[in-house]
């Protein structure tokens, strides 16, 4: 080949490597290339099942001089196991497995497979060719984990086709739009829960081959619905067969001790400086979304990369004095232009628990580049709130209101994430004060909250269902519970939800500024009430009433726009209805506005009233643009040291070491009347030390 082609490698401007590094099979021949990268090695050998493992047999010849080695072996079988054999003067040899391998060993080998993977045939062009705008859209994501979301009898995992074919059908019959995976780059830890990767290329065997991944997508195309993986660029495991010192030193990871390691989590941190680090990473995002049409990647652990203090008590100052990574800074503004170029509506999503400036806005405005970012401000303050007992929650008002202060700063998506139900954090049905019926209530009404608060919407599996228990990854969740009318009711409810979510814009088309949303009553801390309005572009009006306490309102006037609106929805104590009763507004002036409506607002109770403009509007326009467009920002993201503490406030502060980390042990019973199951009480975690985000080996 070209050897001016890989010279572009080594320059930082290729962003589709994959089709010249690791292994190219031609199944007919029985002839495979294999390219790796190597900066040490004095030589280099392929080995495997194809030449009896003898390193002798097909040494590989370095073809340039910045350190790309190759060899073409004839005799190849499809799925051959095989590993590079690395000598470098200094140590002892070195087999490594390929770095751009497609596909590896079941899980605990430790080898790279010979795969084609050129080659499936896939039906999802029509989905392709009409996805809809990424703003204006609805984006209801169901996040899941492939070995404990269901189970066969047997307690054997579902493969990558099973699980397709049972989650496809699933997510159509609760009504999401996506579904966000964890754990499907090849990993060898599964506490890990797939986020120490091993095999960036490489879907993980424990499920199927990369075929079955690619029909996973498909099938999930076919229904309409989008996949979104979890990405993992901010680090990687010390595993001996991955990338860990891959010649013998610092290849992938920075050689400074000071920057090379995240200590608290074991594991080794990418060197974004480096122009083969850097085309390695974005050219497996772009890899992921070519060879397996993924709809997007939701970045893990954003303020890890982006802060070099960031759960370290040791660290080394840019070169300004600065704790930001002007690397990392550097990676994922080139990362998210690459990626916006060739694909103007992925979904490229911020894990980014800091109030770092301008994540979400694009790269020529000073931002990130991403187009969206989790809000974990948001999910702090709100699951702190609903913790508290409805006696005592008018001390805490402001915690529920304060997110719209922030809200349009970024294109959020509201976060209840697997990592708000492990740890001793409890259940999101556990976190609600009261008893059996009292819980189940307050599901109802923070789910009718968060769906009508502005934003995208995520919910971690299990959630929809009432589960008493954490999520546990070595099983699959409790089903079972479905056969009590509380749990099965709850499934019906967030099915409901996301239908109205969907079919009604004024719920999801302006999530990003405030000609979206408008406070009715913000103020009415005594009574635990909040009433707001969203609006679409045709000026279609929804609005909640949320009712945080079990004390019923009869009567409850608050100001609202002239109209006529109809119920779509009411949650209290006991159940939930559509009852499609209508409420004409009167001329009685209420909260600044000379038209007013009388409610009787249930206990622990949520309405969605609607009211349409009968206007007609041709062409909405987005409340968000792409990354790469051009467009105005609130803020410009400031110089100075970033703020940490999740969206609180914009006043920087130093950034906070990673998540405390506690024993995963299940909550107390509390064991409630026949035919219901247990709800187990929210214990909280005993440790506060600063820990790992992430479960290490």
């Amino acid at each position: 080949m070209d050897i001016k082609l890989l010279d572009a490698y080594h320059h930082g401007d290729m962003f589709d490597a994959y089709k010249y590094l690791g292994c190219h099979y031609d199944k007919a021949s029985g002839t495979a290339v294999f390219r790796v990268w190597s900066t040490r090695a004095t030589s280099i050998a392929v080995i495997g099942d194809f030449n009896g493992w003898d390193v002798n047999a097909n040494r590989m010849k370095k073809i340039t001089e910045a350190g790309i080695w190759e060899a073409t072996v004839k005799g190849v079988k499809l799925y051959d196991n095989y590993k590079f054999y690395i000598e470098n003067g200094f140590s002892y040899p070195i087999y490594k497995c390929d770095p751009f391998a497609f596909h590896r060993e079941t899980f605990e080998g430790t080898n790279a497979k010979v795969v084609d993977i050129e080659h499936y045939k896939w039906t999802d062009a029509e989905y392709i060719k009409n996805k809809p705008d990424q703003y204006s859209s609805p984006m209801s994501i169901y996040e899941a984990h492939i070995a404990s979301w269901r189970r066969y009898a047997d307690g054997n995992t579902f493969d990558y086709r099973k699980f397709a074919d049972e989650m496809s059908e699933y997510l159509k019959e609760t009504g999401y739009t996506h579904l966000e995976l964890l754990g499907v780059a090849e990993y060898p830890f599964d506490g890990s829960w797939g986020y120490q990767v091993t095999g960036y290329y490489a879907p993980t065997s424990r499920y199927g081959t990369p075929e079955d991944f690619m029909y996973l997508v498909d099938k999930m195309h076919s229904c309409g619905i989008g996949v979104i993986l979890d990405w993992v660029p901010g680090h990687f495991p010390k595993n001996g067969d991955g990338l860990y010192e891959f010649d013998g030193g610092p290849l992938y990871e920075h050689s400074d001790p000071l920057r090379m390691e995240h200590k608290e989590w074991g594991t080794r941190c990418f060197d974004y400086g480096r122009n083969e680090v850097r085309n390695f990473l974005i050219s497996n995002a772009f890899y992921w979304m070519d060879m397996y049409h993924i709809d997007g990647l939701r970045v893990d652990a954003v303020a890890s990369m982006l802060y070099l203090d960031y759960g370290r008590y040791e660290w080394r100052p840019n070169i300004y004095g600065g704790n930001e990574n002007l690397e990392a800074v550097d990676f994922l503004r080139r990362l998210n232009t690459a990626i916006f170029a060739k694909y103007p509506k992925a979904l490229m999503i911020a894990e980014e628990s800091t109030a770092w400036g301008g994540v979400s806005r694009p790269v020529d405005m000073g931002g990130l580049g991403f187009n969206f970012k989790w809000n974990m401000g948001w999910m702090n303050d709100t699951l702190s709130y609903i913790k508290v007992d409805p006696v005592f929650r008018k001390y805490h008002h402001n915690t529920i209101t304060f997110s719209m202060i922030y809200a349009f700063t970024e294109n959020f998506v509201l976060p209840i994430s697997h990592d708000e139900v492990v740890y001793g954090k409890g259940s999101l049905i556990n976190k609600m004060p009261g008893d059996y019926d009292m819980k189940f209530a307050g599901v109802r009404n923070f789910l009718t909250y968060m769906f009508s608060h502005p934003g995208k919407k995520l919910l971690f599996m299990g959630a929809e269902l009432g589960q008493f228990n954490e999520w546990n990854f070595s099983k699959e969740l409790d089903w079972n519970i479905l056969e009590y009318p509380a749990h099965s009711d709850l499934k019906k409810f967030v099915s409901v939800l996301n239908g109205i979510y969907k079919n009604y814009p004024a719920m999801h088309e302006i999530d990003y500024d405030w000609r979206g949303f408008e406070w009715l009553v913000a103020d009415d801390y005594q009574q635990n009430i909040l009433v707001y309005e969203r609006r679409d572009s045709a000026e279609n009006r929804m609005l909640a009433i949320i009712n945080f306490a079990p004390v019923a309102h009869n009567g409850y006037r608050f100001g609202a726009h002239e109209g006529e609106y109809t119920e779509l929805l009411r949650t209290e104590i006991f159940k939930w209805n559509q009852s499609g009763a209508k409420y004409k507004t009167e001329k009685i002036a209420s909260h600044g506005k000379e038209d007013s409506l009388s409610i009787d607002v249930p206990p622990m109770g949520g309405i969605l009233l609607y009211c349409p403009s009968g206007k007609k509007v041709e062409t909405p326009k987005p409340a968000a643009k792409p990354a790469v467009e051009d467009k105005p920002v609130a803020k410009k993201p400031a110089a100075k040291k970033p703020a940490v503490k999740a969206e609180k406030a914009p006043a920087a502060k130093k950034p906070a070491p990673a998540k405390a980390k506690a024993e995963d042990k299940p909550a107390a019973a509390k064991k409630p009347a026949a035919k219901k199951p247990a709800a187990k009480a929210e214990k909280a975690p005993a440790a506060k030390k600063p820990a790992a985000k992430k479960p290490t080996k």
